[in-house]
């Protein structure tokens, strides 16, 4: 079955909750102001698509494909990237509200995260090297045999990040973070 193609088209300001996003391929695409709140996108595929002041929350993504895909001022809450098509899977988020998303075993190696809020986002068994984080809020994510290897992180807040539980070599903290590293231990830091 061939795929409906579209092709540098922009979408502005349009309910996707009314009527949903027809099923094919969007390659360099923008989406701008959009809704898409728990739609089915299990039978799309983006490349090198930008979404601007979306909203994607709860939104059916087992299958999708993104590949080069920029989210900017986006809310995409509860989203499971763990279940969206592994290939090619490549995606930047600045400026994203991400609250309990799962990542969970999800190759992000080289992406970057920009003044996102992760509050109880699974990062578990996530390939995060070489990682970009800016200026993110992790309350409460959820680091488990996660490979931060060279990963930045040095201007982030409010994280836990076991170090016997997790691969933070040459990984990137700022001094004041310490205590994300050290929380386990119970121990008390003065400046």
């Amino acid at each position: 079955m061939i795929r409906p193609y579209f092709e540098e088209q922009d979408y502005n300001g349009i309910d996707f909750t009314l009527e949903e996003l027809p099923a094919g391929e969007y390659e360099n695409c923008l989406f701008t102001n959009c809704q898409f709140v728990d739609n089915d996108l299990t039978t799309c595929q983006f490349t090198e698509c930008q979404f601007i002041n979306c909203d994607l929350s709860n939104a059916n993504i087992s299958g999708t494909l993104f590949r080069d895909v920029q989210f900017k001022d986006c809310k995409l809450l509860g989203l499971h990237y763990n279940e969206c098509n592994t290939l090619f899977f490549s995606a930047s988020f600045d400026n994203c509200q991400l609250r309990l998303s799962s990542f969970y075993k999800r190759q992000l190696k080289s992406c970057s995260f920009l003044n996102c809020q992760l509050h109880e986002v699974d990062f578990a068994e996530c390939n995060l090297s070489k990682t970009k984080f800016h200026n993110c809020d992790f309350s409460n994510a959820l680091f488990d045999n996660t490979n931060l290897s060279k990963a930045d992180l040095s201007s982030c807040y409010n994280f836990t990040i076991d170090p016997e539980q997790n691969n933070i070599t040459k990984a990137k903290f700022s001094q004041d973070q310490l205590i994300g590293l050290l929380r386990k231990y119970q121990i008390q830091i003065s400046s």
